[in-house]
C-alpha cells in the first residue's frame, strides 16, 4: 500500500478483532472442555488462558501491517522464499476453508429460527452476501465490522448477565476435579482458534500510516481479539456446563427467550449476522492467500476479476463442504481447531522471530516479489524450522485420530504448541 493511500486511526483494530472474534463459532470453543468433563470453573480459566496465549501472537503480527504495507501471508516470503510460502499458505487456505464452513452452518441454524428454510436455500443466500461484501473490500468490512460492536456489546451484555443470574452454576463452578487433558485441550482450542487469526491480521492493519504506534497497534489488536473471546467462550463454557443438551443456537434461544420471548431470537439472529461478516473477512483473506500462492508460478495482476474469480471458486468449495459436513459437528470442530493449531505453530514462531528478533522489520519490499532476488525461491531456513517445528509436535498431539506416544504418557495431555513455538523459533 503507496504511503499516499495510507489512512485510518489504530482504535479502529479494536472494534474490528472484537467483532471479527465475536462470533457463535468463538462461543462453541467453549464448550469443549465441558464436553470432556472439565468443571466450569477450570473450563473458564483454560479459555481465558489459552486466548490471552494465542492472541499475544495474532496482535504483535498486526504491527507488520503498517511498517511493510503488505496482506499478512505475502510477507512469508522472506522466511520460506517466494515459492516456498506455499507450504504455509496451503495451511492458511485450510483455515479459511474450515472457518468459513463452520460458519454458514452456524448462521443457516440462527436464521433458520426466523425464516425456516433448507440448506439448499440459506447456504447459498448467506455465502453470497458475504461474496458481495469481500468483493467490495477492505472499507466496508471495517465500518460494518465498527457498527457492529455496539449492537453485539448490548445484545450480549444483558444475556451473559441473565445467565449468570439465573443459571445453576454453583455446582458447576466448584464441583468436579481438575483434568490435566480435557484443561489442556481446552486451552489449546482456545490458543489455536485466536492464533489462525494471525494469519489475515496485517490485511487489515496494512493501510494503517507508515509511523503509526507499534505499542498502539498490538494493544488495540489484543484487547478486541482477546476481549471478545474471553467473553464468548467462557459464555459457551458456561451454557454448556449448566444445561443438560447443550447446542450453540439451542443455548442461546433457551436462555434469552426465558428473559423475555423474543430476546434469544434477536440474540440469535444478530449473531448469524455477525458470522456473515466474518465469513466475507475470511473469503478476502483467502482470496489474497490463493492469488500470493499462484503469483509465485505464474505471474498474475490484481485486477478485480482476479478477486471477484477467487472469492467466487473459494465460495463454492465451502458450500460443497457444508453440505457434506456431519450433523453432529463439534467432534469435527474440536479436531480442526487443533489441527489449524499444529499447522500455524511453526508458521507463527519463524515469521514473528524473523520479524522482531532477527531482521528487526528491516525487508527489502520490491524483493518479496522477485523469484531471483535476495529471499529465493526457495528459503531452506525457513522451511526447514517450520518442518522440524512441525515434526516435532508430532509426538505430543492430541486428536480423535490419533494420540502421540509422549501424548500417552502424561494421560491425553496435549503440549505440542509449546514444543512447536520452541522448535520452529
Amino acid at each position: 500500500i503507496p504511503l499516499s493511500e495510507r489512512r485510518g486511526r489504530v482504535w479502529h483494530q479494536g472494534p474490528f478483532w472484537f467483532t471479527g472474534n465475536f462470533v457463535l463459532v468463538t462461543m462453541i470453543t467453549g464448550f469443549i472442555g465441558p464436553s470432556m468433563g472439565l468443571a466450569l470453573g477450570w473450563s473458564v480459566l483454560a479459555v481465558t488462558l489459552g486466548s490471552c496465549f494465542g492472541t499475544f501472537f495474532m496482535a504483535f503480527h498486526a504491527n507488520q501491517g503498517p511498517r511493510m504495507g503488505l496482506p499478512q501471508m505475502i510477507q512469508s516470503r522472506a522466511q520460506f522464499g517466494v515459492r516456498g510460502a506455499i507450504i504455509p499458505f496451503i495451511a492458511v487456505v485450510f483455515v479459511y476453508f474450515g472457518f468459513n464452513v463452520f460458519d454458514v452452518i452456524l448462521a443457516t441454524h440462527g436464521i433458520q429460527v426466523v425464516l425456516p428454510a433448507s440448506e439448499y436455500v440459506w447456504y447459498p443466500v448467506l455465502i453470497i452476501i458475504s461474496v458481495v461484501t469481500a468483493i467490495i473490500g477492505f472499507d466496508l468490512l471495517l465500518v460494518i465490522q465498527r457498527w457492529l460492536t455496539y449492537l453485539l456489546i448490548a445484545v450480549f451484555g444483558i444475556l451473559t448477565l441473565y445467565a449468570i443470574a439465573t443459571l445453576p452454576l454453583g455446582s458447576a463452578i466448584h464441583g468436579g476435579k481438575l483434568l490435566w487433558s480435557a484443561f489442556l485441550v481446552q486451552f489449546s482450542a482456545a490458543a489455536g482458534y485466536q492464533i489462525s487469526y494471525a494469519v489475515y491480521v496485517s490485511d487489515y492493519s496494512r493501510y494503517l500510516p507508515e509511523d503509526v504506534s507499534a505499542p498502539g497497534v498490538i494493544a488495540w489488536t489484543y484487547l478486541g481479539a482477546a476481549g471478545s473471546a474471553v467473553w464468548l467462550m467462557s459464555l459457551g463454557a458456561m451454557l454448556a456446563s449448566a444445561l443438560p443438551n447443550p447446542k450453540g443456537i439451542g443455548s442461546i434461544l433457551q436462555v434469552g427467550n426465558q428473559l423475555t420471548p423474543w430476546f434469544g431470537t434477536l440474540a440469535v439472529i444478530v449473531g448469524s449476522v455477525a458470522l456473515v461478516t466474518i465469513m466475507a473477512v475470511n473469503a478476502y483473506g483467502a482470496m489474497l492467500t490463493s492469488a500470493s500462492a499462484i503469483d509465485a508460478f505464474w505471474p498474475i495482476k490484481p485486477t478485480i476479476r482476479v478477486r471477484v474469480a477467487g472469492i467466487t471458486i473459494f465460495s463454492i468449495v465451502v458450500f460443497i463442504i457444508a453440505l457434506w459436513i456431519p450433523k453432529n459437528y463439534l467432534g469435527s470442530f474440536n479436531n480442526f481447531v487443533l489441527l489449524m493449531l499444529y499447522f500455524l505453530i511453526p508458521w507463527t514462531a519463524v515469521n514473528l522471530v524473523d520479524f522482531y528478533l532477527i531482521r528487526h522489520g528491516e525487508y527489502a519490499i520490491l524483493e518479496i516479489f522477485n523469484l531471483n532476488g535476495i529471499y529465493r525461491a526457495w528459503s531452506w531456513r525457513g522451511l526447514t524450522a517450520y518442518t522440524l517445528g512441525l515434526l516435532g509436535m508430532i509426538p505430543f498431539m492430541n486428536v480423535s485420530f490419533y494420540e502421540g506416544p509422549v501424548t500417552k504418557a502424561l494421560d491425553g495431555a496435549d503440549i505440542s504448541f509449546l514444543v512447536g513455538l520452541l522448535v520452529a523459533g
